[in-house]
């Protein structure tokens, strides 16, 4: 079965997202509890506000979402295979997932990527190859979301990372339920 944009959106209006086995094989999954950032909780640290303040970053949006994707699976274990790509560049094309990017000296640093339905954006993966580039990329997409009227910044499975930015966990039931009320929000990324 081809991943395509239709299962890619249904699997998230539902609460879930793929990944793909050392094998190749593509699940779904969903986490309980679930990671999420409430846009207030937010927390950047004095180094990383020095680094946005100095502009060591020039943030981009959508430039070259299929090089981040790439970059994101640039790992030893991923989840990220060629099919992942594939499909994320087609729900790219479609409007429904966004590239947050820094690039330093006209070099791609690091981004982020992830998919948007209504209010609620779905965080999937980040990369950096620059100290802070994706961190960077993190706090850019926070007020982004926060001026555009999103509800709901998820980010699936938490870890230090995620929670030394503010990121915390809640029950997948109230996950279920502020994703219900974030779908039905007219909200636009770009």
């Amino acid at each position: 079965m081809r991943l395509t944009t239709e299962i890619l959106e249904a699997c998230y209006r539902a609460g879930a997202f793929p990944m793909a086995d050392a094998y190749g094989r593509i699940d779904f999954y969903r986490s309980d509890p679930r990671s999420v950032l409430e846009f207030d909780d937010l927390h950047v640290s004095r180094s990383l506000g020095r680094v946005i303040r100095k502009g060591t970053y020039e943030v981009r949006v959508d430039e070259d979402f299929e090089g981040v994707v790439r970059a994101c699976a640039e790992r030893e274990e991923t989840w990220i295979n060629a099919e992942i790509v594939e499909a994320y560049t087609r729900l790219h094309l479609a409007g429904k997932a966004h590239s947050v990017e820094a690039y330093a000296r006209g070099e791609l640093a690091g981004g982020l990527y992830g998919v948007t339905l209504g209010g609620a954006f779905m965080g999937e993966s980040m990369f950096t190859r620059m100290r802070d580039a994706s961190k960077v990329c993190f706090v850019y997409l926070v007020e982004r979301l926060k001026n555009r009227g999103y509800e709901l910044l998820d980010c699936q499975i938490q870890n230090p990372h995620l929670a030394s930015l503010g990121a915390r966990e809640i029950p997948e039931r109230e996950y279920l339920r502020r994703l219900d009320h974030a779908l039905c929000l007219p909200r636009t990324f770009v």
